[in-house]
Order: structure tokens, then sequence, then C-alpha cells
């Protein structure tokens, strides 16, 4: 992330657990080639991961959050270690409710068998919160906990468990527009949503409330209209993030990097990999070749227009003539400006394209643009 962020917001726990962008259509998106450097923004490491499977020379992970880069760590490690049964057993992303007594104890020996992998700080984090792999690594951020509470005290006072699943079990368009309008769209489910997921709710409990600095208008409202297309014109059977947020887990829905098929590719490219812990502006300054592919999540919607534009051109000065730029907007618009029209080209039609099919239904626009010189 950014030094403006840096300035507003808490970086000292875990903010995000695991990746809530697509990364099947980041990586159609930015069309990753052997030849390819890629950045990309760490979080909890799993989109710089899926970026990995494509073969590209390089894959450089960059975030301002010593704990996000412990997380990214722990993934590699597993990676490395552990087959891909177990690797999701360490993260605890399969559990759709209670589970057994047996799965924390289960956990910590996992964590033994991986933790030589570790440099020293990550290391340190994770000894020194032994609950959190207990718990499960890819449950314990500030913003999967969000989530945790609306599914536990929330959604019981909206659907029952059969209702819920009677949605994730998905059936034809037609069937899931009827479903929407007959069965879930109550007056509870739009009321209680637009309380929990109104500005001072999501401030308080899930994203920091830095990240609101540039934000206007409602911001329930706008993210239940993206709830809508995402239960109905999109297959809930297939949306991992609308599993995790409704079961606490995902069943077979798994996200692109935790997916079997891609587990092998990843594994043999993660000597490709590095990490950096700092703001993106300092591994700029010391960038060497040029990068070609930047997968930059929503790092824009926490700065001022200003600063998002000094960054652009940053970013562009980094990049080799014809590299892409990948990012997101949630509720705060950003793209090139018109000043930057002669360094940056819109690749509208593709990311029109993708944004409707994107699972991680909360966003606005998924934003594609194309380094010129």
């Amino acid at each position: 992330m950014s030094t403006e962020a840096a300035t507003h917001a808490d970086f000292s726990r875990i903010r995000y657990a695991q990746l809530w962008e697509d990364a099947d259509i980041l990586l159609e998106a930015l069309d990753v080639q052997a030849s390819d450097t890629c950045l990309s923004i760490a979080s909890a490491g799993d989109n710089a991961l899926a970026l990995l499977s494509r073969g590209p020379k390089k894959v450089i992970a960059v975030d301002l959050n010593p704990s996000q880069i412990a997380c990214l760590e722990l993934r590699v490690a597993a990676f490395r270690r552990l087959n891909h049964p177990e690797l999701l057993e360490l993260l605890g992303v399969l559990s759709t409710g209670r589970e057994d007594s047996a799965a924390p104890g289960r956990r910590v020996a996992l964590y033994q068998r991986i933790r030589a992998e570790l440099s020293p700080s990550a290391l340190g984090f994770w000894d020194a919160h032994p609950e959190l792999i207990r718990r499960g690594a890819a449950t314990v951020g500030k913003f999967e906990s969000y989530f945790d509470l609306f599914r536990r005290r929330v959604m019981p006072l909206i659907h029952s468990r059969s209702v819920i699943n009677q949605l994730l079990a998905g059936g034809t368009l037609e069937e899931r527009r009827e479903f929407y309008g007959r069965h879930w769209n109550t007056w509870r489910w739009r009321l209680l949503f637009k309380i929990f997921f109104s500005r001072r709710m999501m401030g308080r409990f899930g994203r920091d409330p830095a990240f609101f600095r540039y934000v206007e208008g409602s911001v329930a409202e706008q993210i239940l209209k993206r709830v809508r297309h995402a239960l109905t014109e999109l297959n809930p059977a297939d949306n991992s993030y609308l599993h995790w947020i409704l079961l606490g887990g995902y069943r077979d829905a798994l996200p692109y990097a935790l997916r079997a098929e891609n587990f092998q590719a990843i594994r043999e490219n993660l000597s490709r990999l590095e990490w950096h812990c700092g703001a993106l502006e300092d591994f700029l300054d010391g960038a060497g070749a040029p990068i070609s592919k930047f997968n930059l999540s929503d790092i824009f919607e926490y700065m001022a227009e200003p600063a998002y534009h000094t960054l652009l051109k940053r970013l562009c000065s980094a990049s080799r003539p014809g590299g892409r730029l990948a990012y997101w907007n949630m509720l705060a618009p950003r793209r090139r400006p018109e000043s930057m029209a002669k360094e940056l080209r819109p690749l509208n039609e593709l990311a029109d394209a993708l944004h409707p099919r994107d699972k991680a239904f909360f966003y606005s626009a998924f934003v594609l643009e194309e380094v010129l010189a």
C-alpha cells in the first residue's frame, strides 16, 4: 500500500487473512507470460501466489503491514512443505460450521512442520500468536471477523440455514432470480444488511475508518445492489466469497490459489517469488528491471486524487511499454486522468467484460490500463 494509507490506517494487525479479490478475472486481465515480472500488493498472499501459477519470470509482493507479509510467508512455507489437503487444514478454510475438536491441534502440528521455512520476523509473529494458528490462519483478519459477526449474529435473524443452503445450491439464472425475489429479498434482509454494512459499522468492525475518507454516498446502498448481482446473475454455487460469508468456509468453491489443480504449478514456481515490507513508493524508488504486470488491489481508494495521480505516474515509469495495471474500485472512483492519456491507455472493453463475472461482488469497477511509454 501507499504512504498516505500508512498515515491514517492502523497496520498493527492482520486486516485481511485471505484475499477478497477475484484472481480468475485478474489473471485473464493481466495475461501473464513467461517473460513477465509481476508486482502485486501482498495482502494475505493468495493473488501473488495465483500469479506464480502462470510461470512468470518473477513475482514481487509488497505490503506496508508486516503481519500481512507474515500471512504470505506462512502460505509459501505451507506450499513448500505440505500437501494440498494439509494446506487447507492449516488455513482453516473448509470449516462450514462447528468443526471437530481435534482440528486446532492438527493445525499446530502442521505449523511445527513448516516453521523452519519462515523468516525470523514471520516466525516471531506466528510463534507469538499460537491462537491464530489454532483457529486457522485464513480466518483471523479483521475483515474475516466482521463477516463472522454477520454470519453468527445477523443472518440467523434474516434466514434459516435451510434457506441459505438453497441459495448456495445455485440453479439456472431464472431459478436464481425467482428465489431471490420470492425467498431472499425480504424486508429483514434489506433492513439489517443496510445497518450492518453502513459506513459506521464497517469502519468500526470491518475496514479501517480511514479507508472511507474519499467515499461519497451510502455505502450500504451501493453494496446491496452488487450483492443482488452476485446472488442472481452469478451462480452462488461457484462463489467462494459467498460461501465464506454465509458458511464460514468454502465447501467445494475454492478461490484460485487454493484449488487442487493449481497447487503444483504454484509450488514449482515459489523460487520466483520475493516480498518486501514497506510502502509501494519506497519499493519503486529502488526497483531495478522494468515491471510488466501490476496487481494493485484497491490501494487507490485510500488516496486523495492528486496522490493517486502521482503514484500512477511512478508506476508507469517503473513499467516497460505494454505493461498492464489492474486494480479495483470499491466505493471511491479511480481511473487514469486525461492528463495521462499519452502514458496510459484504458483497456475498457476487456475490463468491462470481466467485471460482471467478478465473484468478489462488492467492487463497483475493475480497471485495466496499458502503459504506452
